[in-house]
């Protein structure tokens, strides 16, 4: 199974048609505008399409938090940043100004135990 992602509509289009690509996932805002034409068209050609406005991320240490805040965005999905280390264990106004960061990107910073899901990992 090949996941392609797509950033516009006309990226679908065309990854839908890419052999090897069995899902799609459309990753810009207006995506779920687009999910059920798009979808109906996957099905035909045997490629599911998926929209999410939100992913999961686990995060191993506040280090590797520190860094992937740092990193450019490259989706406009909100951040779930489950964090699998102790926040209270970080230095004092260390956790308001990591969540002022992640609020600024649209994303949240919160406790591992709350995760159910990952999409993804944040390692050092």
């Amino acid at each position: 199974m090949t996941t392609a992602m797509a950033g516009t509509k006309s990226e679908a289009l065309k990854l839908l048609e890419t052999e090897g690509v069995t899902i799609v996932d459309l990753n810009y805002e207006s995506g779920w505008q687009d999910a059920i034409a798009l979808g109906r068209l996957g099905e035909k050609l045997g490629v599911h399409v998926q929209y999410r406005s939100h992913e999961s991320i686990a995060v191993n240490s506040p280090a590797a938090l520190v860094a992937g805040l740092g990193r450019p965005k490259l989706t406009f999905r909100q951040r779930n940043l489950y964090c699998q280390f102790e926040l209270g264990n970080l230095p004092a106004g260390e956790l308001e100004r990591l969540e002022a960061k992640a609020a600024t990107l649209g994303d949240y910073i919160l406790a591992g135990h709350l995760m159910s899901d990952v999409d993804g990992v944040w390692m050092e």
